[in-house]
């Protein structure tokens, strides 16, 4: 067999039962933002192609960057059947996150795009940038492909919560991630970050996770607190914030530092 050296950084993390934090990218387009990432701390990027403009050739530009620095390329897509799952994964990502996963059969149907047979239906392609274009046989790749490759299902509808359990059992899922934001506003509490019906869906939803042996993940609710209460509940996947709020908050601080001076 090949020397296929190509680990997931996210899956060494979740095997040694450790945190991966992420950044969600909505709206740098320089590859050198996965660098910025990783300097701040990061364990992964969560490229947000559901609600920004991103091609296709930018994502795998910023992928190509991702990996050679030792950061996951991950990329929410804009639905559990989204056709571009199969590109993105030729070109660089090494994780899917599918948004509005409401049920078991949306959550197969994810899987299947994201795996090669026999767990899926992926197509097999020449050359991958996550084996630096070496020409390896598909005995070999396709198995560590279908190993490397992280499958995240959001729950973000009551549909979705009350078919959780179900969705964490379904095979070849790793990550069972809340979409905190479009849960809350599904459930008529728009932005109620923090509530008793925001938390009991999140303890709901971490163990029905640990239950199937999935990875609990939390996105949306940006209180450093929470968060942390998330992780001691066995939360191992969380986005910390955006691209924008990070840029927001430092050009924010240093003009206010600046006015106030100046009186």
């Amino acid at each position: 067999m090949a020397d296929l050296s190509a680990p997931n950084p996210l899956k060494e993390l979740f095997k040694a039962g450790k945190i991966a934090l992420g950044m969600n990218i909505r709206v740098a387009r320089s590859p050198d933002i996965a660098r910025v990432a990783k300097t701040c701390g990061h364990d992964f990027i969560f490229i947000d192609c559901q609600h920004s403009l991103f091609s296709v050739e930018t994502v795998g530009a910023i992928a190509q960057v991702a990996l050679g620095c030792g950061i996951a390329p991950l990329v929410r897509v804009r639905s559990y059947d989204d056709a571009n799952t199969q590109v993105l994964l030729d070109n660089g990502v090494t994780g899917i996150v599918f948004p509005d996963v409401n049920t078991a059969e949306q959550a197969r149907c994810a899987v299947s795009l994201a795996k090669f047979p026999p767990v899926g239906t992926r197509s097999v392609a020449g050359g991958y940038p996550i084996f630096d274009y070496r020409p390896l046989p598909a005995t070999d790749t396709v198995p560590t492909l279908n190993e490397n490759t992280v499958v995240a299902c959001m729950i973000e509808t009551e549909q979705g919560l009350n078919n959780v359990e179900e969705i964490a059992a379904v095979p070849g899922v790793d990550v069972i991630h809340v979409g905190s934001s479009d849960l809350l506003t599904a459930m008529g509490r728009p932005g109620s970050y923090g509530s008793p019906e925001h938390l009991a869906a999140m303890d709901r939803v971490i163990r029905a996770a640990l239950k199937n042996g999935k990875v609990p993940g939390i996105g949306g609710d940006r209180n450093v607190a929470r968060q942390v209460e998330f992780i001691r509940k066995g939360a191992r996947f969380l986005t910390t914030n955006s691209d924008i709020a990070f840029m927001l908050a430092e050009g924010s601080r240093v003009t206010g530092e600046l006015r106030k001076a100046l009186g």
